[in-house]
């Protein structure tokens, strides 16, 4: 039984194929990577696994259980967290209470969601930060507060939309090591990333996509030598080369 399994998702947003017959397994304890161009649909497979977009057709199962068609509140519940490509924190609330917040997807009592909202910062060396407003970070700041909103919810399974997008070299390195360091907690990640720095170092396996449909899967070293990627990512002429 896999762990986390999409097979043949489609999503039409009218006649257009965002996703295309896309199927892949994910093992427990592993980073799994998602590649592709811009527009190649990575971003739109998040949303169909948290089922902010409805499957066209599909099936996508977690732990031996189908969710698709589960509702976004149950999924998180049933252990799958995520961040945003675009982060957007509660603006108005300290850096702790955006946390809580999250927490309370897994615990009822205020007391239990500020100890584990603590943790989770600590975890994610934010904590010196917890009484700051969420406007007022760096963007380093606000890519790991996300990643923080997401573990306080208590997931098996973590997606990750592009954290390192907008970071610099230092901030790059600093992120790499925290989702190893989820990954040593035992939490299972697919991500999502265009550097190609982090996601070749992070992952122990990446399926690539263009417009919506698989082109590769295997390891690092096997896709960043696939004559498809490389046509995907650099051109035709390159690939020829």
């Amino acid at each position: 039984m896999a762990f986390f399994e999409a097979k043949r998702l489609v999503k039409f947003f009218g006649g257009l194929a965002a996703v295309n017959n896309v199927s892949f397994e994910v093992k427990e304890g592993e980073i799994f990577g998602l590649i592709g161009p811009n527009g190649s649909g990575k971003t739109t497979i998040f949303n169909l696994i948290n089922a902010y977009y409805p499957l066209s057709s599909g099936e996508i199962n977690f732990q031996g259980k189908k969710i698709d068609g589960l509702k976004t509140h149950r999924i998180a519940k049933l252990g799958i967290g995520r961040t945003f490509q675009v982060v957007k924190p509660l603006s108005r609330m300290t850096v702790l209470e955006n946390v809580i917040a999250s927490a309370f997807c897994r615990v009822d009592d205020t007391k239990e969601a500020r100890e584990k909202a603590i943790k989770t910062l600590q975890f994610t060396n934010l904590i010196h930060r917890k009484d700051c407003m969420a406007k007022s970070l760096t963007i380093g700041d606000r890519k790991r507060l996300e990643i923080a909103r997401a573990l306080a919810t208590g997931p098996a399974l973590l997606l990750l939309d592009e954290t390192a997008a907008g970071l610099n070299p230092s901030e790059l390195d600093e992120a790499i090591s925290l989702i190893r360091k989820i990954k040593e907690s035992g939490i299972t990640i697919i991500v999502v990333e265009h550097i190609m720095k982090v996601i070749m170092s992070i992952s122990d396996r990446i399926h690539a996509i263009s417009y919506g449909q698989t082109i590769a899967e295997g390891t690092p070293k096997e896709v960043a030598n696939n004559k498809a990627v490389i046509e995907a990512y650099l051109g035709e002429a390159y690939a020829e080369a």
